[in-house]
């Protein structure tokens, strides 16, 4: 029948009646009763139409919802409860704590009651965490993005370069954010996005150069923009492999920007600021320094001496810091929270059936470890991987229905680690 019609169409040399394609240009052609005919391309434009306006049921590909509905009043977490969410999975740092639950919450406040301040324009409060590695710098903004439903993605900011380089564009880091969202775009310019490693974009030197520092300054000259507030043509697949695919138009005015990178070294920068300001009237100062925690005297001046440009620290308003783990820190990193790696592997046990169980020496044993390899949280990991691998081998085979885990048996373990 659909050959027919085409033949008719052919014959009287017929025109879609809405588009005006011919029927050598449409794909389908139809007749009505009258002589007028309309093209399948103009059937599929008025039924997404129909669908749009909800007269009729699309199909589950056009009626998807996101998984990510819009904020209200309502679902805005005052910072007291973020905090205490986060103490649930995040040992100590209480500074960057409070520092982190207030900038999510006048952040995610901004975004519900834009338009009800239209004499007061709030600008976003982008953070930077410094701290070295190990402290819980991603898992804290992992926890947050949990605690407040909306799209997070991580990027690490080793792998980007300034446009028209080989490595990734700053761009990309745009397209996680969409495919976290699932493409929803409104969903994506309300979320997270973590840049790990900032410290890696540093100027390379103070001295100008005849070379491009393509995967330092200039990244950070292409981050400003994206961090401040624009438009930007987001390639949905990322990337420059596929040229031909189409662009997403994505607002990052309302996405909130956190920056963590241990900044390796930085620590002499504070304490040559600190002993300089200690000359003179000042000299007091050098005997009240806590040089165990010299961190949490830092400023933005200090990034700046590190090599971020000034434009850059400028739009990451809120700096907070990491405190180094202490001995009763990581202790209660392993057994303390909900996700704690001891409770993990508990569970991983549980499900053949076996009741897992580690003596107080062993943990401490863990603990005297990771302070030795100095690798912070992510040491432990590793520590309870190598005292573990062959309990998870065996076990699951045998009929051994509990297992304890003792010093002699770890202790072999880990040392083949030195």
């Amino acid at each position: 029948m659909t050959q027919k019609r085409r033949n008719n169409t052919e014959h009287k040399g017929g025109r879609c009646s809405f588009c005006g394609a011919t029927d050598a240009e449409a794909q389908l052609m139809f007749n009505g009763a009258d002589g007028s005919m309309i093209c399948s391309t103009c059937i599929e434009h008025g039924y997404n139409l129909l669908v749009e306006h909800g007269i009729v049921e699309g199909s589950k590909k056009n009626s998807k919802k996101s998984a990510f509905k819009p904020l209200t009043r309502e679902d805005i977490i005052r910072p007291d409860r973020i905090k205490h969410f986060l103490d649930d999975y995040v040992i100590g740092q209480d500074a960057a704590k409070r520092y982190m639950s207030v900038a999510v919450y006048n952040h995610y406040k901004r975004l519900v009651s834009q338009g009800a301040t239209d004499d007061v324009e709030i600008d976003k409060s982008n953070i930077v965490l410094v701290g070295p590695t190990g402290t819980g710098k991603t898992l804290m903004a992992r926890t947050i993005a949990r605690l407040l439903h909306v799209p997070f993605s991580i990027v690490d900011a080793t792998a980007l370069t300034q446009a028209g380089y080989v490595g990734e564009d700053v761009e990309s880091i745009l397209s996680r954010l969409l495919q976290a969202a699932d493409y929803d775009v409104a969903a994506a310019e309300r979320g997270i996005i973590f840049i790990d490693e900032i410290d890696k974009i540093a100027r390379k030197g103070d001295n100008p150069s005849i070379t491009r520092d393509v995967s330092g300054e200039g990244v950070q000259q292409a981050l400003l923009k994206i961090l401040e507030g624009t438009v930007v043509n987001v390639p949905p697949q990322g990337g420059r492999k596929h040229p031909d695919q189409k662009y997403i138009q994505v607002n990052t005015s309302n996405i909130l920007f956190i920056c963590g990178g241990a900044f390796d070294g930085i620590e002499k920068k504070i304490a040559q600021r600190l002993n300089t300001n200690a000359i003179g009237y000042g000299t007091e100062l050098k005997q009240r320094i806590d040089e165990k925690n010299i961190m949490q005297y830092i400023q933005p001046q200090d990034l700046r001496s590190f090599g971020l440009i000034p434009e850059l620290i400028g739009r990451l308003p809120v700096l907070t810091y990491m405190e180094p783990l202490s001995r009763e820190a990581l202790r209660s990193i392993l057994t303390e929270p909900k996700n704690s790696i001891i409770r993990q592997y508990e569970a991983l046990m549980n499900i053949d059936g076996i009741k897992l169980t580690f003596d107080d020496e062993v943990l401490d044993y863990i603990v005297d470890k990771a302070l030795e390899y100095k690798l912070g949280a992510r040491g432990l990991r590793s520590i309870c991987e190598a005292i573990m691998m062959d309990v998870m081998f065996d076990m699951p085979s045998g009929d051994i229905k509990e297992y304890r885990v003792t010093l002699d048996y770890a202790r072999p373990r880990v040392d083949k680690l030195s």
